[in-house]
């Protein structure tokens, strides 16, 4: 491969706010980035050195744009993957490995895959149609999640009894057990290609109850060592086995009685580690460069505590965004803005985030419940 810091040019399929963090990484190695995403006014228009107008799902449009670069990697994982596989015949790098995103791509076969690791998750089935449901052996209530494109909280239905199964999914999903959880986790791990195996100190994270979706994250958790010893494992445990190189996600579950369960994989960045910008030695962004890069991975100790918040658009607001509270939000100190370049805001849009840090984890939280009050995203 090409020197990463000087001619290697890097694709990144989707231009969204994952991307542009990486890109502005990618700007202190000075390598070459290129762009793919469907809409001509993605976060990373204005930050890449070339951006092209084309569907990620479209295999003559990924397979031509992967021909113009050194080596691929996404920010999200709706690609089509027939196209990363014959790049990847014809000497293109591409990390992570395709067959790593078409497995996650399918939850069905992410769980099928846990089953076979022995890596501790919920109990599920595998459903085809509506059928089905009535047959489960799952008990009520339990998940139904589509098997594939499902994300932030879309594509997953919780089925209370009976009664639900009349607005069940109809197309190929899973059910698996209600969790009744005491926290959820998640720990992001890096690999390289040689090997090199680190993880990030496992964060606790808080749901927005109406979109689904991290509204509210801490890091480093404050949960007994043993279960952040046990979390880590799983991830590392977790990576080695897949061998992918890259960052990976793993979003888990505490449950009432101590027992961690991996919920979901991402392979990539993902939004429980944006508070390594400013709270960890190595950010996730730069962590993911080196893995794909094949470089010594970072340190990825925790500087401070560090709370980050999602600048989700307003209900109600639908338009042109505007942001409400900056400057109230700024004279606090240990506040850090992040806007993601979106025009257009709509309810629960993420908008950017905002990273809290202070060296007492209570004045963190306070600071950070402070912000998430007076930091609006209206039209």
């Amino acid at each position: 491969m090409k020197a990463f810091y000087g001619d290697l040019k890097l694709g990144i399929l989707g231009g969204g706010q994952l991307g542009r963090m990486l890109i502005q990484q990618a700007i202190n190695y000075n390598v070459t980035v290129k762009v793919l995403d469907p809409d001509r006014e993605a976060p990373c228009r204005k930050l890449c050195d070339e951006f092209t107008v084309g569907s990620l799902q479209d295999f003559d449009t990924v397979y031509k744009f992967g021909k113009t670069v050194d080596l691929i990697t996404i920010e999200i994982e709706k690609v089509n993957v027939d196209a990363l596989e014959k790049l990847e015949r014809e000497g293109v790098t591409v990390y992570p490995q395709p067959r790593v995103i078409r497995l996650i791509q399918d939850k069905g076969l992410q769980k099928q895959f846990f089953k076979e690791n022995d890596i501790p998750t919920a109990e599920f089935q595998s459903i085809t149609n509506v059928a089905d449901l009535k047959h489960a052996h799952i008990k009520f209530p339990y998940i139904q999640k589509l098997r594939r494109d499902g994300y932030d909280g879309k594509g997953v239905y919780k089925v209370i009894d009976e009664t639900y199964l009349d607005k069940a999914f109809t197309h190929p999903s899973i059910i698996e057990e209600w969790i009744d959880f005491e926290k959820e986790i998640a720990v992001i791990v890096a690999r390289n290609d040689d090997g090199e195996i680190k993880a990030f100190p496992m964060v606790e994270m808080e749901f927005n109850p109406e979109a689904n979706l991290v509204e509210f994250l801490i890091s480093p958790s404050t949960l007994p060592f043993e279960l952040h010893q046990q979390a880590e494992e799983i991830a590392k445990d977790i990576a080695g086995k897949l061998k992918i190189v890259g960052l990976l996600a793993v979003e888990m579950f505490l449950d009432k009685h101590g027992r961690i369960l991996v919920n979901e994989l991402a392979p990539r960045p993902h939004n429980s580690g944006h508070q390594t910008i400013e709270g960890n030695v190595v950010s996730q962004f730069e962590q993911h460069l080196r893995a794909i890069f094949n470089q010594p991975l970072g340190d990825t100790d925790c500087l401070n505590n560090a709370v980050m918040i999602n600048l989700l658009g307003e209900a109600g607001h639908e338009g042109p965004a505007v942001y409400q509270g900056i400057e109230k939000a700024l004279k606090r100190e240990g506040v850090y803005i992040h806007l993601y370049g979106k025009a257009l805001t709509k309810p629960f849009r993420k908008m950017g985030h905002i990273t809290v840090v202070d060296a007492d984890r209570a004045k963190a939280i306070e600071k950070a419940r402070y912000v998430q009050d007076i930091l609006k995203v209206v039209s």
